[in-house]
Order: structure tokens, then sequence, then C-alpha cells
């Protein structure tokens, strides 16, 4: 069996703790590090710790005593005994602590967004380039055994041409629900369009490429100090097809978690919802898709266990996602701001390219 890949852990947030419980749980890994602000955390303490998807039940106190702890996630960029560094910080600081990861010689796992604004994402994505070790950004939906299923059955033009396509991601809100309430600050998260509309953006450009530009509508200040609560945009490509995404976190509380896609092709339309993902032919057949042979269960699992396979085989972390193609989201959904800040104008879609 190949060396267990050391992991230090930068954020004890939901996707901190999530995380924790992936590698725990995979025998690739070994969680040696975290680093944390908060203390309560550091001490096991997750009672603060929210979910808007569901998770791990934050009423345990974790034993983290094994683990060498750290209030700056600097200190734990520096431990030599660390080969991969997994950031799980607030979006703003993502360049500082992922281009230090980088340059400090570490296999790198950064929750997305790649970073607050596409200059930065730019950075961390010419960091890595320059890097001889394997870096991925957490766009989990692109392993998510229901949408990797579609994006392979699309790649083999199982269903045909799209002739159009409807993304849908809808979450109770995050006001109050993070440290210093960051997910509600505009300036640190940039909104439900940078931190949960993402996903779909990501979609987008995985399934059918760069879109060229795109017209947004916008619902603000819902829930949030300024920033985007909800969104409905449409995307430009050069065939006909139409292809749209609605995401926010404008709901209420208590309201559920929603992720769901319709896709009309030449051949079947293909819809994912809370009932399951079922492909309905145009020869009046419908199939209930059993995803029981897939990688899973969750897409976090999947790209996190891609990622440790390739740090223990020396190869590139990219079969689900490039840096290139994170780099995109961010400008695309830069693009939709410049759109909404415009009154809904369509906005030609200026794209970063790598070094």
């Amino acid at each position: 069996m190949s060396k267990k890949v050391k992991v230090g852990i930068i954020g004890l947030g939901f996707m901190g703790t999530t995380h924790l419980d992936i590698y725990k749980a995979n025998d690739k890994a070994e969680v040696v590090a975290i680093a944390d602000v908060n203390p309560d955390k550091l001490a096991g303490d997750i009672s603060s710790v929210f979910a808007n998807i569901g998770g791990g039940d934050n009423s345990i106190s974790l034993d983290l005593s094994a683990m060498a702890l750290y209030e700056d996630g600097m200190d734990l960029i520096n431990d030599t005994n660390i080969d991969l560094v997994d950031i799980c910080l607030p979006t703003h600081l993502h360049r500082k602590y992922a281009v230090a990861a980088l340059e400090a010689g570490k296999h790198l796992m950064l929750e997305k967004p790649m970073g607050r604004t596409s200059e930065d994402a730019k950075a961390i994505a010419d960091a890595a380039a320059k890097s001889d070790k394997c870096f991925t950004v957490g766009m989990c939906v692109r392993a998510w055994p229901e949408y990797r299923y579609v994006y392979e059955q699309l790649k083999s033009g199982s269903y045909g041409e799209v002739k159009n396509a409807f993304f849908k991601r809808f979450s109770p809100t995050m006001e109050g629900k993070s440290w210093n309430d960051w997910f509600s600050k505009e300036e640190f998260s940039g909104g439900a369009l940078l931190d949960l509309h993402l996903h779909d953006i990501d979609q987008i450009v995985s399934l059918f490429g760069r879109p060229t530009a795109v017209t947004s509508n916008v619902s603000k200040a819902v829930r949030s100090d300024s920033a985007v609560d909800h969104v409905f945009t449409f995307y430009d490509f050069e065939d006909s097809k139409m292809v749209v995404s609605e995401g926010g976190w404008s709901a209420t509380d208590n309201s559920p978690f929603e992720m769901s896609f319709q896709l009309v092709c030449e051949k079947a339309t293909v819809i994912f919802s809370p009932a399951g993902l079922k492909e309905y032919y145009e020869d009046g057949t419908v199939e209930e898709v059993d995803l029981s042979g897939c990688p899973g269960p969750t897409g976090w699992h999947v790209e996190l266990d891609n990622l440790l396979d390739a740090i223990q085989k020396g190869i590139p972390a990219d079969k689900y996602l490039t840096p290139a193609e994170a780099l995109d989201g961010i400008c695309i959904a830069e693009a939709e701001q410049k759109s909404i800040d415009n009154n809904g104008e369509k906005i030609i879609i200026e794209y970063k390219e790598m070094r």
C-alpha cells in the first residue's frame, strides 16, 4: 500500500469538518494538523458549524488530541510534516493562503470558489502552474454522481444534441450562520452568485464549454448586506440551444436545499430532482437511473479520493476539473455581476488566460 498522505486542514467550518470526516474514513489519508482562529473549534467544539445542505452532527465533540493545532494557517502551511494543505477558509482569504501553500511546496485542495475575484483566481492558477504539486478546487458537483453520470452520457452521445438546459440551486438563508457572518458580506463571499450559483455556472462550462455572453437579473439584499441573494441568468452559445440557471439563498432558514436540472435533448429529456434522476425517451420509455455503481456517496468523497490517488501516483489531479476551468467560472460570474449592475444588459464575457 502507498504511503498515507499527511493532511492539514485550515478552517474548521462546514466544509472543513466535512473534509475531516471524509479523510478519516479514507485509508489513503491521515489528518495530522488543523488550523482555525476559533479556540473552541481547536478544542473540538463544533457546535457553531452550520450546513445548508445537511451534514454531520455538530453536537459532538471532536477528538483532535493527536493532531498539531494552529491558530494561524500560515504556521500549518510551514509544518514540514504535512503533504497536502486543505483550505476551507472564507473566499476573500483564498489567494493569500493558497499561493503560500503552493510556494511552500505543498499539494493543495482549495474549497470553492477559487478566488474572490478573477484576478485572485488567476494568481492562484498561475502559482499552481509553476508548482509540481497536485492542485484542485472544490467544485464538488462535477464529481456528484447524478451530474457526473449525465456528463458521461452527453459526452458519449447517448442523448444526442442538447436543445435546452435548465439548472437550479436553492438554499435556505445563510444569514448569521457563519464566522463573522461572512457569507452575507459581498466583499468576503461574493454573495449567492459566487458562493452557490457558481456550481451551476461550472456545470455549464463542464457540459457545453465557454459561453460567449450572459444576461442576468437578480434579487438583492433580501438576506445579506447588498450582495446577490438570488440570480437568474441566460447564457449565450454559438449554437441555438437555450441554457438557463437560477440560484440563491433568499429562502427562510427552515426551507429545504435543492439542486436540480432538466436537459432537453434529441433523444431524451433528462431530469434530476428531489425525486431522483430519470430519463424520459422520445419513444415513451422512462428510465430511473441506478447510480449504485457510481463513485460516491457524494462529490466531496469523489473529489478528495481523486486528489489523494493523484498524489500517491504522482499524476495531475485534473480528472474532474482543471485550474483553467475553475478560472473560467469566476470570469463568468463576474460577467453576471456586471449584467446585474447594468440592469440586465447582455454582457460579453472577458476570459482570463493562464500563463
